[in-house]
């Protein structure tokens, strides 16, 4: 390969029936079929091409493919929030709006950023993490219909109920299948042990942190913390010290790890501990919460990283 091709960076703006890739900033660009075909002939052309990465923005799994085509191939290629490119382009001032700006401006945030690359999921990640989200669309849709009961016509009330019960059904297989899945991974039976060994860590948040999150354990804490979206920034200018916030990260593991936390905070000594500590030092309680999942999270991961269950101790645990 050319050498100097090894500064090329390149983004994939991913729509459910294409794809436009931009080569820099303003360089070569192209469409293709977002199907087997277009990514097969993508995938090809970036591999001759030889680029130091490529940004694809994440949108909902319609990048599944072609994510998983590129890193298969050896591209290294990496998956980003969207709200993170929002603020780039912000901050750069890049106002205007197409599929094909969009994929110059993911090619020029790899450029500036030079973000680190996506791992592969393996086969069995995948499809753990695809019951998951099965059995989230299901709860959402279980959520909607019972909202329904409340409000609905009479005439309706059968035909709501009699889904429901379609619906219990449905999810409590899922759970059995995704307890089938982690029972028969050794790797991920493991994990599930040592997870669900912390107060507060039931079977589902593990599954989801197993599926979802497979860097725990893996990477030191800051890290951790901001692929969950629960690490602060700074929002500092001069002599002003503004509030420090969370943002971006996985809203799946971000969402299941708020609920452990919530509970936690009852019935974990050492999480507990933590949170009237801060309450009593004047926290919001939701400023509380969160550095509550900062700090669970932690000690999930030095937990995840030397193999060991939970134990009071684990609180104090600097990984």
């Amino acid at each position: 390969m050319n050498n100097s091709c090894e500064a090329i960076w390149v983004g994939i703006d991913v729509s459910k029936a294409q794809l436009d890739v931009a080569v820099g900033e303003a360089g070569e660009f192209w469409s293709a079929g977002n199907d087997r075909e277009g990514i097969a002939k993508t995938v090809e052309h970036l591999v001759r091409l030889n680029p130091q990465g490529v940004v694809v923005e994440s949108t909902g799994g319609l990048e599944r493919q072609i994510l998983t085509g590129l890193l298969m191939a050896g591209v290294p290629v990496t998956l980003v929030n969207p709200h993170r490119i929002r603020e780039f382009a912000k901050s750069i001032g890049w106002l205007a709006k197409t599929d094909k700006l969009d994929a110059h401006l993911l090619a020029r945030f790899g450029q500036a950023v030079k973000p680190n690359p996506t791992r592969l999921p393996s086969e069995a990640e995948q499809q753990l993490s695809a019951l998951i989200a099965r059995r989230r669309q299901l709860i959402d849709m279980r959520t909607a219909e019972t909202n329904r009961l409340g409000s609905a016509p009479a005439s309706m009330l059968p035909g709501i109920q009699e889904h429901l019960s379609w619906l219990n059904d449905k999810i409590t297989e899922l759970d059995e299948q995704i307890e089938q899945s982690i029972q028969n991974h050794p790797d991920f039976k493991a994990k599930d042990e040592i997870l669900q060994s912390a107060p507060g860590i039931g079977p589902v948040t593990s599954a989801i942190l197993i599926a979802d999150l497979p860097e725990l354990g893996q990477h030191d804490r800051k890290v951790v913390a901001a692929l969950v979206g629960v690490a602060p920034f700074n929002n500092d200018s001069g002599f002003r010290k503004g509030k420090r916030r969370v943002k971006g990260g996985r809203s799946s593991v971000r969402t299941v790890l708020y609920m452990a936390t919530i509970s936690a905070t009852r019935y974990n000594p050492t999480i507990k501990s933590f949170y009237d500590h801060l309450l009593k030092m004047g926290k919001l309680k939701k400023v509380a919460i969160v550095a509550c999942m900062r700090k669970l999270l932690t000690i999930l991961n030095a937990m995840l990283r030397d193999s060991l269950p939970w134990k009071p101790a684990s609180a104090i645990i600097q990984p």
